[in-house]
Parts: structure tokens; sequence; C-alpha cells
């Protein structure tokens, strides 16, 4: 059995190109290998908090008797969100970009989830991650070009800022399904759409 954990951050719902592919990533590998067991996270409908002097309560202990019972409750949401995260065998994550990086709330996710113990470690050498093992799968939706252009990568802190936070946890199997050019134009749009389609099949087939 292989647990896959589906990760939307976009607001639009039926109009989100991220969501429409994660749904299809999910469809096309749970067709393939019928023994996949989804869960679904949408961080519209259940974001967590961003930081702040009470979410980072984690880093005091979950039995710390010195926590409030706002940090208690910080903390339950916390260990539910890595526990969750470090269960999947797979997760297919949603990230359209918004002004050159992630959505607020996957990045409020991913604060959660980078916890000292559970998904990295520091060591004498440097940073290990715990989280090693898993293949993740994100859903990367753009309205404008910026793969293989050089000249803009000053200006890109998605995919590379994803790819350094699932590397940073020790994960090396990451994969981007791309939708770009999507805010140019209908045409652009669904050539985009038609390219990840094919890459979804690709990957099913792999």
């Amino acid at each position: 059995m292989t647990k896959l954990l589906q990760i939307d951050s976009s607001p639009l719902g039926a109009n989100s190109v991220s969501r429409q592919l994660t749904a299809q990533i999910v469809a096309t590998w749970v067709a393939a290998k019928p023994d996949t067991v989804v869960e679904q996270l949408d961080l519209v409908a259940n974001a967590p908090s961003h930081l702040d002097a009470d979410s980072l309560g984690f880093r005091l202990g979950l039995d710390d008797a010195s926590l409030t019972d706002v940090q208690r409750k910080e903390n339950a949401i916390s260990e539910a969100l890595v526990s969750q995260f470090l269960a999947a065998d797979v997760v297919v994550v949603g990230a359209p970009m918004y002004n050159f990086s992630v959505p607020s709330q996957l990045k409020a996710w991913i604060d959660r989830v980078a916890q000292a113990g559970r998904t990295f470690k520091y060591t004498e050498a440097g940073p290990q991650g715990l989280a090693a093992g898993k293949k993740v799968i994100v859903a990367s939706s753009r309205g404008g070009a910026y793969f293989d252009k050089p000249e803009l990568a000053f200006l890109e802190h998605q995919e590379s800022y994803l790819k350094a936070v699932f590397g940073f946890f020790g994960i090396t199997d990451v994969t981007f399904i791309r939708a770009e050019r999507i805010g140019m134009g209908p045409e652009a749009k669904a050539e985009a759409l038609s390219q990840a389609a094919n890459e979804i099949k690709a990957l099913a087939a792999a």
C-alpha cells in the first residue's frame, strides 16, 4: 500500500490551474497504482496560521509544562501536519507562483513541518534531512515563462525554493509538472495544459 498526500494551496477553486494539475496527477497515479491511499490537505480550507510566538512553541517540546494553552494548541497543529507529511510515501503539491514565490498558505505549511529532529537535524558535518525516501511531485503553475531562462532566475523563488526545502528534508526525488504562460492568453494556456498533461502521462508510465 502506498500513502499519497495531496496538498493544494491555490485559493482559486475550480479556476485554479495548479488544482487541476494535482487532480490529474493523483487520478493518473491511482489508476496506475490502485493500492494507493490518498489523503487530501487543502491549505485554503485548513490553513495553519503563520508562525508567531505561540506557534513556534513546538521548539519547546510537546509536553513542556511551561507552555500556555494556546501554545499547546499550536503544537498539536504542527504535530499533526508533520506526522501527516512523514507518513506519506508520495506527496503531490499544488504550487502556483504568486509574486515570484509560493502562496503564503503553502509557506505556512512548510514552516510547520520544518522541525529540527523531525524533518531535519544539524550535525557536525552540516544539516541532514530526515525525510528521505519520499517522492514529491510539484504541480507548478505560472502566468509567465521562467523555465530555462537564466536571465529571469533572479525572479524565480517558487520551484527553486521548493526544491531547496525538500532537499533540506533529505528528499531527492522531486519532479515538477509545469504549466507556464497561463496568463499570456487562451492559446498559450491551452498549450501549457496540454504539455503538462503529456508530462503527467509520461510520469505514470515511468
